[in-house]
């Protein structure tokens, strides 16, 4: 069964991490990228057992940090996102039923509902966002979206902040 390991950055996120981190139980394990914050944001994650990494000047690549979670999957998340519950039994499907080798994987890819102010909408195209650890096609904190990448049941949230 392969691992998944959720990879997020975080500034100050304290209000919005907490309903994410809940959402992540089909994850092996929870790397934190902090950018200083100076509000309760790492203490939050470490109660969730999330591995915190600061984020400095000089700091490795998005790639070098999806490195330090050796053989497995990233999955990459904003701190205003959540799975929800059906996408959260898909990836435990998947992690079940998978048994190719990871290099010769296709990414996964996974469709966003996202709140706005006068409601919910619905991504049409879903976003590659759960590679192999050795992925090397990024766009700033995210994955590039792949033609290959294969879409998985569920919705990932983006819930609107202030």
């Amino acid at each position: 069964m392969p691992r998944i390991t959720a990879l997020l950055y975080t500034e100050n996120d304290e209000l919005r991490i907490g309903r994410c981190l809940e959402t992540l139980y089909p994850c092996d394990e929870i790397l934190i990228v902090d950018h200083a914050s100076c509000d309760a944001t790492s203490h939050l994650a470490r109660e969730y057992g999330a591995r915190i990494i600061p984020a400095r000047t000089g700091t490795p690549s998005v790639e070098q940090f999806s490195s330090l979670v050796g053989e497995g999957w990233v999955l990459c998340l904003d701190p205003r996102e959540s799975l929800s519950e059906a996408l959260a039994a898909s990836l435990f499907d998947w992690k079940t039923d998978w048994k190719e080798p990871i290099d010769a994987a296709p990414p996964v890819s996974l469709f966003v509902r996202e709140e706005k102010g006068d409601g919910w909408i619905e991504h049409a195209a879903a976003q590659t966002r759960l590679v192999p650890s050795n992925w090397n096609r990024w766009q700033g904190r995210f994955p590039i979206n792949h033609e290959s990448a294969i879409p998985l049941d569920g919705k990932l949230l983006r819930f609107a902040f202030p």
